[in-house]
């Protein structure tokens, strides 16, 4: 009898276990490479589609991991969203392991007008970095917007008429930007970062790229010596008083760089290459944007 009783209240607490445990989504599951790409694709589409991003707030996109149990539900996806380009340096082999399986793709840099580094340094590698141009995003969304209409169990009009609305802020980004920059007299339009990410936003808006304390496009590599040497004497030709420190990354090497220069250099945060959590100032994209935007005038400015 004292079986048969526990026997009853191990079946009791697993049929309550079972009936309090949250039901499997039957929404189409989208998941996302980058966090900036996950708020994109989230404002796409909404609640009707179940979007994972990968990319933690604040990580490194050239070398964050994830999990097993991350990389077996990449497999199950509707569709995976990556930036591509040679970004995801931790992520790929999941990436491609998730295509060898079958799973429908969407890559972000075939949707966009590539551009190879600035720097000398990268060999001729082709720059990931396309979001520093609103209009590249603009891009992107336009190829994406197609493929998540066509998923099975979406609402491809609720779909659109989000995308309508998102493209808007994205243009009215653009335009702000645009604004913002052309108030920045030429002769100062020159940047100085952690690393090279900044060469789509300089083509867009007619920046001079002066240099970068890692050298490449690749913010695994490590600057030597002599790059910062050579870097202090760009910055001192340049007349560069504002050099950018990206919040993914210390910003140790900055302050060092701006020592050494022995000019009166400000260091200042921008977000690049990775969104924030709710309270750390760039929590989307366009936040995010618009905040660099403002820097970036305040620090070049007269």
């Amino acid at each position: 009898m004292r079986l048969l009783r526990l026997t009853a209240a191990l079946l009791l607490a697993a049929g309550v276990l079972t009936g309090c445990s949250a039901p499997a989504s039957d929404r189409p599951l989208v998941m996302v490479s980058t966090n900036i790409l996950g708020d994109v694709v989230s404002n796409l589409v909404g609640d009707d589609v179940e979007v994972v991003t990968l990319m933690r707030p604040g990580a490194d996109p050239h070398a964050f991991e994830i999990s097993a149990a991350e990389a077996a539900r990449l497999r199950s996806a509707d569709l995976v969203v990556s930036n591509g380009l040679g970004l995801e340096e931790g992520l790929q082999q999941h990436l491609d392991a998730a295509a060898g399986a079958g799973v429908a793709a969407f890559v972000a840099g075939d949707a966009v007008d590539v551009l190879p580094y600035t720097s000398t340094d990268a060999g001729g590698a082709d720059d990931p970095h396309f979001w520093t141009d609103p209009a590249q995003t603009i891009a992107v969304v336009d190829a994406l917007v197609p493929v998540l209409e066509a998923m099975d169990g979406v609402d491809a009009a609720a779909v659109a008429a989000r995308s309508a609305a998102y493209r808007s802020e994205l243009t009215e980004l653009d335009a702000d930007m645009t604004d913002a920059f052309a108030a920045i007299p030429s002769a100062q339009r020159a940047l100085v970062t952690n690393h090279h990410v900044f060469g789509y936003l300089a083509e867009r808006f007619g920046f001079r790229v002066v240099g970068a304390v890692i050298p490449g496009g690749t913010t695994l590599a490590a600057p030597s010596a002599s790059d910062l040497a050579d870097l202090v004497s760009a910055i001192d030709d340049a007349g560069v008083r504002t050099i950018f420190a990206e919040s993914s990354q210390p910003d140790r090497l900055m302050k060092v760089l701006a020592e050494e220069a022995d000019v009166d250099v400000t260091v200042t945060e921008l977000f690049t290459e990775s969104l924030t959590d709710a309270a750390g100032g760039a929590p989307d994209y366009l936040t995010m944007m618009r905040v660099n935007t403002e820097r970036i005038a305040t620090g070049l400015s007269p």
